[in-house]
């Protein structure tokens, strides 16, 4: 059969809009039919696949897990066509089209989102659709674009190009230390208040680094959560010693709010900071351009490193 055969098209379309909306009546008036009209559209596909795609009952549906996969490759499917008409318009002078994107919601918000609005004030024929997150999205199955990770990459169905080094550093309050002695090693540290990021891979021990030397500490302390930035709160506040990315921290140590501890050590020396996409052969005329603009922004050092000269000069 035709792959693009109207009734073939429909029966797809249909299985699309249950899995989005959740029922046939909400479908319904997303593709303008009868439920009626999708209930048959959809026993005609199960019945030409052979197999059963949705358990129905009286008040839920519920996809099997052929279902799922079917809906995953069809909005890959989708996705593809798409990026092919963006493609066959990639001669003209003005990129257009929409981008999904994943960014890490605390850098996000602080040193990611300036660069977002400049690059559609660059690209006014491209629309950004962008979440703010800390988990870290599926890219293929919730059919993103891309994303900005920080840490190591395990993912080998993504495209990753390196922006920049992740150092991530440890920091107290002055405050802080005036009550407590100074750490001298890695050992010392199991003696003091440590602040306990939840979301870190190796919760709740830190893996730390001097040149060739590493060390591993379970840490413990009395606040612990997994979001830095109330992390950083309470860091300020004397509470404790807080690890984290000197993209949440260059700010107060510059203003002298925090200094470093320990600073010959750093944690997790192999992570780095990343746009992944989910193939190279799902390259859109404007994800090119996105790419080749975060590179540009991060050419000359991350934005909090930069921002940091802009201060000094």
């Amino acid at each position: 059969m035709d792959p693009f055969d109207s009734r073939r098209a429909d029966e797809l379309a249909t299985l699309l809009a249950l899995h989005e909306q959740g029922s046939f009546a909400a479908a319904g008036r997303q593709l303008q039919r009868h439920p009626s009209v999708l209930s048959r559209r959809l026993g005609a596909l199960e019945q030409r696949l052979g197999i059963r795609l949705v358990e129905r009952t009286t008040r839920q549906l519920r996809f099997t897990d052929e279902g799922e996969r079917l809906v995953e490759r069809l909005r890959l499917a989708g996705r593809l066509i798409d990026e092919a008409e963006q493609q066959a318009s990639q001669g003209a002078a003005i990129v257009r089209g929409r981008l999904r994107l994943a960014l890490p919601a605390a850098m996000g918000r602080r040193w990611l989102s300036g660069l977002m609005a400049e690059f559609v004030l660059a690209h006014p024929q491209v629309t950004l659709e962008i979440e703010y997150a800390d988990r870290f999205v599926d890219l293929v199955a919730e059919g993103f674009d891309g994303a900005i990770r920080i840490g190591e990459l395990a993912d080998n169905r993504l495209v990753a190009n390196k922006l920049c080094d992740h150092l991530r550093i440890l920091c107290a309050a002055p405050a802080y230390l005036a009550k407590h002695p100074q750490p001298q090693q890695p050992a010392d540290l199991s003696a003091h208040n440590c602040l306990g990021f939840s979301g870190l891979r190796s919760f709740p021990e830190w893996h730390l680094t001097a040149g060739v030397r590493q060390e591993s500490v379970k840490i413990s302390g009395s606040l612990r959560g997994n979001d830095n930035e109330a992390l950083l709160e309470a860091a300020r506040r004397g509470v404790g010693i807080i690890a984290g990315g000197d993209w949440l921290m260059v700010e107060d140590l510059a203003a002298g709010r925090l200094v470093r501890v320990l600073p010959q050590w750093q944690l997790d020396v192999a992570a780095g900071i990343y746009f992944v996409r989910p193939s190279a052969r799902l390259n859109s005329a404007a994800l090119g351009a996105f790419k080749e603009w975060l590179q540009t922004c991060f050419k000359h050092g991350p934005p909090w490193q930069q921002a940091l000269v802009n201060q000094i000069d």
